[in-house]
This record gives C-alpha cells, sequence and structure tokens, in this order.
C-alpha cells in the first residue's frame, strides 16, 4: 500500500529532475540573447503558427521587412521554445563563417539526411573534413576545362530546344525555367556521372520530384508535429516525401541544382533591363563576332560585363537564401553572446539586400562590381556560395555553366520579361525559386 502511495511522488520527482536542465538551459539563454531584439510571437510556440499560415511568398515578403526593422543587423526569432539568431550585418558574419570549429549545420540539414544521406552538404566533423579533401580535386580547374565542352554541348541543345518551342508561335512567350531545369540536370549528370540521359529531349518526373522533396522540407520546418518521424510517415504529407526521395533515390543520390535558378533570374532581370542587356550584346558581338563556333574556357575572362551581370544576379537573389548553424562554441558579436547549442541563421538574402551596404538595394546595377566599386566593401557583404571552410565547393563550376548557358542563350536572342522585378512572385523551399511561371519573350538577334 505504501508503495501504491509513494508512486505518484516518485514520478513528479523524476519529471522534476527531467525538466529541471531543460528550464535551466532555457533561462541562461534568455538571459544570454534577452538583449537582442525579437520578432515576437506567443510564449512555447513563438511565430511558428504565423509563419506556417503563410505561402513561401508571404514568408519571403515578411522576411525581406527585417532589414528596416531591425537596422542592428540581428534579431531572435522563437521556433516553438528553440530560439533561432539571425545576422545579416556583415561584420558579425565575420565571426561565425571563417570559424572551423563552429561547422555544424543547423537542424534544418538534419531534414535532409533522408535525401541526401550523411554526406558533403549535412555531414560535420572529421566525416566533413575527409570528404572535403576527397571530392576537392573534382573541381580542380584543369577538370573544369574539360567540363566547358560538355557544358557548350549541353547549351547548344538548349538553344534548339527554345527554339523549337518559339517557333511555334513567335509572339507567345515561353517558361524557361523548366527548360533550364532540365538543361541543368544533364549538365550534372554528364560531368558528374558520365551518363547522358537526355533529359531535355524527354520528359522527366525527377525535376518535379526534387520540387516536393525540397517543399516538404521546408513544411517539416515550420510544422513540429512533422518533426517526428513515426507522425510526418503515417501522414498524406510524409508520404508524398516518401515517394518523391524513393523516386530519386532511384535515380541518383545528388540533390537540386541551384545553377538552373540562377540563369532564370539572370535572363529575367535583363528583360527588365534592357539597357543592361544591350551592354551584354556589345560584348558578346566584341568577343564572337558573327561566329557561332561554342564557347570556349579561353573565352570566358574576356566576359567581364556578363560577368558582373551574374554576380549582381545572385546578390538579388541569391540560389540558398539563407544558411544556418549549431553553434559548437560560444560567438561573440559585438555586445552579443551567443551561448553554444543555439542555432545561428545566416540569411544570405538579407545580408545582399541591406540598405546599409548596398545603396537602393533593390536595384538593378551589375557596375556595383566593377573593381573600384568593390574595393571598399566588407568581403562578408557578399556571400553567394557562402564563406570560409563550409563555402560552395563547386562555385568555379555553377559559374562557369552560367556564363556558358547565358552566353550560348544570348547569342542567339534579346530576351524581353513579362513580368517585372516589382510584380514576380518567388519564394523559397530550399533554392529561391519562382513561385509562378517566368515567361520570357524572345527576339533573334539581327
Amino acid at each position: 500500500m505504501d508503495i501504491f502511495f509513494l508512486l505518484p511522488y516518485t514520478i513528479c520527482v523524476v519529471i522534476l529532475f527531467a525538466i529541471l536542465p531543460i528550464v535551466r538551459r532555457q533561462y541562461v539563454i534568455r538571459q544570454k540573447i534577452k538583449n537582442i531584439p525579437h520578432t515576437g510571437g506567443y510564449p512555447f510556440i513563438g511565430v511558428i503558427f504565423r509563419i506556417m499560415s503563410m505561402s513561401d511568398y508571404e514568408r519571403l515578403t515578411w522576411y525581406l521587412t527585417f532589414p528596416k526593422k531591425y537596422p542592428g543587423g540581428i534579431y531572435v526569432e522563437w521556433i516553438g521554445i528553440e530560439p533561432v539568431v539571425s545576422t545579416f550585418k556583415p561584420e558579425y558574419l565575420e565571426h561565425i563563417f571563417p570559424s572551423t570549429v563552429n561547422i555544424t549545420k543547423g537542424i534544418p540539414y538534419d531534414l535532409l539526411k533522408p535525401w541526401l544521406g550523411n554526406g558533403l552538404l549535412t555531414s560535420t566533423g572529421k566525416q566533413w573534413f575527409h570528404d572535403r579533401r576527397l571530392i576537392g580535386p573534382t573541381f580542380h580547374f584543369s577538370i573544369l576545362d574539360q567540363f566547358a565542352v560538355i557544358l557548350s554541348e549541353q547549351a547548344e541543345i538548349l538553344t534548339k530546344c527554345l527554339e523549337k518551342e518559339i517557333t511555334k508561335d513567335t509572339k507567345k512567350a515561353v517558361n524557361v525555367f523548366p527548360f533550364l531545369v532540365n538543361a541543368a540536370l544533364d549538365i550534372i549528370c554528364e560531368t558528374a556521372m558520365g551518363v547522358n540521359i537526355h533529359a531535355q529531349e524527354s520528359v522527366t518526373k525527377y525535376t518535379s520530384a526534387v520540387h516536393i522533396a525540397s517543399r516538404s522540407i521546408i513544411d517539416r520546418m515550420v510544422r513540429p508535429w512533422y518533426m517526428l518521424d513515426s507522425v510526418y510517415y503515417s501522414l498524406p504529407a510524409g508520404k508524398e516525401f516518401k515517394a518523391a526521395i524513393d523516386m530519386l533515390h532511384g535515380f541518383t543520390k545528388k540533390g537540386h541544382d541551384t545553377t538552373a535558378v540562377a540563369i532564370t533570374w539572370a535572363l529575367f532581370l535583363l528583360g527588365s533591363n534592357p539597357e543592361h542587356q544591350e551592354k551584354v550584346h556589345e560584348e558578346l558581338e566584341e568577343v564572337f563576332g558573327n561566329s557561332d563556333a561554342p564557347i570556349t574556357v579561353k573565352d570566358l575572362p574576356q566576359l567581364k560585363y556578363l560577368d558582373r551581370v551574374i554576380k549582381e544576379t545572385l546578390r538579388l537573389f541569391p540560389s540558398v537564401p539563407v544558411i544556418t548553424r549549431l553553434l559548437t562554441e560560444d560567438v561573440k558579436l559585438g555586445d552579443h553572446t551567443l551561448p553554444k547549442g543555439i542555432s545561428v541563421a545566416l540569411p544570405i538574402l538579407l545580408v545582399h539586400r541591406n540598405p546599409k551596404v548596398w545603396p537602393d538595394p533593390i536595384k538593378f546595377d551589375p557596375d556595383r562590381f566593377l573593381p573600384e566599386n568593390s574595393k571598399l566593401r566588407n568581403p562578408y557583404a557578399y556571400v553567394p556560395f557562402s564563406a570560409g571552410p563550409r563555402n560552395c565547393i563547386g562555385q568555379k563550376f555553377a559559374q562557369l555553366e552560367e556564363k556558358i548557358v547565358l552566353s550560348a542563350i544570348l547569342r542567339k536572342w534579346r530576351v524581353k520579361s513579362v513580368k517585372t522585378f516589382d510584380t514576380i512572385k518567388y519564394g523559397y523551399t530550399i533554392i529561391l525559386r519562382p513561385q509562378e511561371e517566368v515567361f520570357l519573350h524572345f527576339t533573334p538577334k539581327q
């Protein structure tokens, strides 16, 4: 009888001892970040219901108001009981990006593991250093030279596919994104695996599976109950995600290609800014004249204005708009000390549109990247491929692909965007993708 009488008290003591470390951790964290502006929300749930009810576009639009709301370049967002400290101030990024200790990706990257496994993007510690050293030689300049031939061949196929679509109705605008996604898929498969899957010349379910998987990961991030695998995979959303992942694993373990999005945005911006597009055409005529010979690696250094166009595109539309870190040691940012164990978000999109760094930040101006305009700029004010030891290992390849594909298209056509920068809808799943079709008119060059 005495045992049953004591049982409730014993359970209470056990629960109390289980909860105390959580309460203590919460208290310590809240004390350390209390002077950082908070985005609001409710106790225990934070802003979770607010962001959960938004579309990708609405969520992104809300985040784009933060540079004006938080001029100090740092703020805290509560996701349930967990705080996420975000900073878009270049001087603060200097203390995070170069670190060889704080290289652990944040919790969102754990959600990528069913898709990508514990590879270079998601791993940390010794495994990450080992994988980075192993993969590094793949992107050596001598190998990139060999890839340029494949890139030119696939770019030529792309222009033929576009030409076929354009000639159906010369007055009709073309949605370019699907064409570029398939081209990027052909390119990555042939360069990385030596297999030409002819995605541009046939229908593929791969690209739609990538979109479903990417969207599903963001859905899990903003719905805490989806974080439990046993719950998530029993729901329709989880079953759809698993079907997409099974399809992707059956094809390849490589993830999504960000270059297709970058090229799409570059064409869209040039199609919205004819004066800058004209400068690209003038440069292409100077370099190639009337020749229709494929572009070579030796031609690339001469395309300086196109290079600035690509840089400015990635400033306005960084393919990966936010990355996260899980701190493994304390970090001091100005007057704030962020404790280890806390998640830090580095919103690259906000860094690139910070009005304190970039005057008139939403204006498309490739000349921001002239040497004389860049020399006094903080190096962490522009980080489209991340920075430090965990920067994008494939950035040289991406830049090569973007330059070759864009030059192949623009040597044949002038483009005009149907939508404007102010009216086009975009949002992010994992990448900063269009939320609607990106229609362009193509006019043959005379």
